[in-house]
């Protein structure tokens, strides 16, 4: 009896080995990946995000933002001309969770920050058809009349702190300052102005 056979008649033999060699397969590709520089260390320029900021970016998971955009430009050439420079490992070095997403619903928003002007955004998060009439997205008018809660905002950082992220003490003293009376519309709007632009200025 050839070798194969044995491993085809035996579904438990086959199914250990298959196991072993998708879990081999995994780890070649997976393990390099720790300890490439281009993989793990921030981009020139790269900072954490301020607090005003990081409060935008709870918003934009808390409302789904991300189920229908993502942000990740592939290194294909019709994804560059379209929304700029691809999107690198180290841009996300910070992220938490990361936000690369696979479905587009709506646009990539990897490059957005400077592309449209603070008014802008506003309008198109309170309507999206007053500025993009075949727009499918949905009205986010609430945004408009509630205020981030500062008291939390601190947390957040140590919490980020944590994992890796480099926010000072100063950073975190002064969180709860930064944010207080900020309504969430500007919050999520400060976070979209800043996605992308640091690659987008070396273009």
């Amino acid at each position: 009896m050839k070798n194969h056979d044995i491993v085809e008649k035996n579904i438990g033999l086959m199914v250990v080995l298959v196991v072993v060699a998708i879990s081999f397969g995994g780890l070649v590709e997976i393990v390099p990946q720790f300890y490439l520089k281009e993989t793990t260390e921030p981009i020139e320029g790269l900072k954490p995000l301020d607090a005003v900021s990081l409060e935008g970016r709870d918003i934009y998971i808390r409302e789904g933002c991300h189920v229908c955009h993502t942000q990740m430009v592939r290194p294909l050439r019709a994804e560059v001309e379209r929304y700029g420079h691809y999107s690198v490992a180290g841009e996300s070095v910070y992220e938490h969770p990361f936000l690369w997403g696979s479905k587009r619903t709506g646009p990539d928003l990897a490059r957005v920050g400077g592309r449209y002007s603070d008014a802008w955004h506003k309008a198109h998060m309170f309507n999206p058809r007053n500025v993009v009439p075949e727009s499918n997205m949905p009205s986010f008018p609430w945004l408009f009349d509630n205020y981030v809660d500062e008291k939390i905002t601190a947390r957040k950082m140590k919490a980020l702190r944590s994992v890796g992220v480099p926010y000072t003490d100063a950073d975190i003293e002064g969180a709860e300052k930064a944010v207080k009376g900020v309504t969430e519309i500007d919050a999520l709007v400060t976070y979209l102005q800043q996605l992308g632009i640091l690659l987008k200025q070396k273009r």
